[in-house]
């Protein structure tokens, strides 16, 4: 994978874990000469993340929206920063260049933009693994959600299995070396 899109928290959340795990990473990245792409601020884990990829010698593309440049506070020190028109041009610029989409935590945006991005998989707009990096169990409860949304049988077990987890970089990584899409329509 040449380039990968993460989802984070423009905040940085209440536990230093949050970050520890954006510099681990960050790392994991480096090592496997990937460029970051993510949403283009330099506050909370969204900054923490490109600045440590970008200490690692690492490439990084963010993409803001103009309206959010002062408010997210842009990152000026990208290897490329886009600056797009609206939230949706941001996503869809996002999703065409990169290869696979990680969240890490994050509130209303990272949950946003991973389930839509899993959607269009799921939708077979694209074959590109998502996965959530779970932090601390930050994840746990989105987890027994999508489980029971499968029990409940409003989830495929085989579009189910397309949201990829692990506790950790490495591991995350690897399953997406791995990852084959589902060959099911999500119509029956």
């Amino acid at each position: 994978m040449k380039r990968l899109c993460v989802y984070c928290g423009s905040n940085t959340g209440n536990k230093p874990v949050f970050a520890a795990a954006a510099r681990d990473l960050a790392a994991a990245l480096i090592q496997k000469k990937t460029d970051l792409v993510y949403g283009g601020s330099a506050t909370g884990i969204m900054g923490i993340l490109a600045d440590a990829v970008l200490s690692g010698g690492g490439k990084v593309t963010g993409v803001i929206p103009r309206a959010l440049v002062d408010r997210e506070v842009a990152h000026r020190n990208l290897t490329e920063l886009r600056v797009v028109e609206t939230m949706h041009e941001r996503k869809s610029t996002m999703v065409e260049i990169s290869d696979g989409f990680i969240a890490m935590p994050g509130g209303y945006g990272t949950l946003e933009e991973i389930v839509e991005v899993l959607t269009w998989g799921q939708l077979q707009f694209h074959a590109k693994p998502c996965g959530l990096l779970n932090v601390n169990g930050y994840f746990d409860d989105l987890l027994r959600y999508l489980d029971g949304a499968m029990a409940s049988g409003f989830l495929r077990p085989q579009h189910r299995a397309m949201l990829l987890v692990a506790d950790s970089p490495a591991s995350l990584l690897h399953q997406f070396s791995q990852y084959v899409p589902p060959s099911a329509e999500k119509w029956v």
